[in-house]
């Protein structure tokens, strides 16, 4: 059973509120409320406000996974409705990726991004379970079928998971395939097996724990945001994208922990460059000099280099981050997803 969260205040853009209890809950429902405000509009499309204001898979996704970890069962089915109606408009089963209010057709890119169809069918799996409602465990399934046959592919000797159904993959590109390792979710695939066990999750699991482990590319020897992984060539940073640790990359450290994927070696490299060189602070670093490039001081962002010194050493969660103050959609997320791994496997750091 979930540890509730009995404790704390959380800075709300109005104001400040307490935080209430949740049976079965680990994040505070004012917090998930504020958020909702902010980012989730009345059709239940969820807003990348640093983004130009457009929807894509993943942010339906985390909104979807928020919604079940706040107990708000109402607006997950909000979420759900928008992401079923309008993204999941593909003959494959996968969600199209990017939902733009200001354009007609409002799909801009029809194309598939595994992270997002990941988070939408895990967060349907549990939601489904936890509520006792089959629809949505039939929903899940159908798009865990649907990733394993069309995201989950061997090249070489390697199982992987592309970032999407096209424009990745070793036919589409000479330097291919084309990764991103952010995109493997680690908590979804032992429940991604159980809805599809025709897939080998177990072995995607492996192969993105061993990539984890090739690609800490550069001196600051962090993994790139997008990668070259070709069969029997060293791993590098893809071509046409920047060289650098940066937005995608950072969550890695989170998806491990909630994965309970407790490997010192896997996060030193994390640890070295956010506690031990920059106070807590993550960054945007370019690779192939080591270069900070941007420090990302918002609290969503601080708060995974938190969460890692509470993993590793118990350290507290500083009072500051034991208040949720509304940026933008993508660290808040970040924020509120890792006050939920807190509240459940690390409450003596609150």
């Amino acid at each position: 059973m979930m540890r509730l969260l009995v404790a704390g205040i959380f800075l709300l853009a109005c104001g400040v509120l307490p935080l209430r209890a949740q049976m079965a809950a680990t994040i505070p429902i004012d917090a998930w409320n504020a958020y909702m405000k902010a980012f989730v509009d009345e059709s239940g499309r969820v807003v990348d406000t640093a983004n130009g204001g457009i929807s894509h898979s993943e942010g339906q996704g985390y909104g979807m996974l928020l919604a079940f970890l706040a107990g708000d069962r109402s607006n997950f089915e909000r979420i759900w409705s928008f992401t079923r109606t309008e993204l999941l408009i593909r003959d494959d089963g996968l969600a199209a990726w990017r939902w733009d209010p200001n354009s007609k057709p409002h799909v801009t890119d029809v194309n598939a991004a595994s992270d997002g169809d990941l988070l939408i069918a895990y967060a349907l799996a549990r939601a489904g379970r936890s509520w006792g409602f089959q629809p949505y465990i039939d929903s899940a399934q159908k798009i865990a079928r649907a990733i394993g046959r069309k995201l989950v592919v061997r090249d070489g000797g390697r199982l992987i998971l592309l970032p999407g159904a096209t424009g990745f993959s070793s036919k589409d590109r000479p330097d291919g395939p084309i990764l991103n390792l952010s995109y493997w979710i680690f908590e979804t695939f032992p429940v991604m097996k159980q809805l599809a066990p025709e897939t080998d999750w177990d072995g995607v699991s492996q192969s993105g724990i061993e990539l984890l482990r090739i690609a800490q590319l550069g001196p600051a020897r962090l993994p790139p945001d997008w990668i070259s992984a070709p069969a029997n060539a060293p791993v590098t940073v893809a071509d046409g994208f920047p060289p650098v640790f940066g937005y995608n990359s950072l969550r890695i450290s989170l998806y491990l922990l909630r994965a309970g994927i407790a490997d010192a070696e896997l996060q030193e490299s994390f640890r070295r460059s956010w506690l031990a060189e920059n106070g807590g602070t993550p960054a945007v670093v370019d690779i192939p000099s080591g270069r900070v490039v941007t420090r990302l001081t918002e609290p969503g962002y601080r708060m995974l280099g938190a969460v890692l010194a509470c993993a590793l050493a118990a350290t507290p969660i500083p009072d500051d981050l034991r208040r949720f103050e509304l940026t933008l959609y993508y660290p808040s997320t970040l924020f509120l997803l890792s006050w939920a791994l807190v509240a459940e496997k690390y409450p003596r750091c609150l």
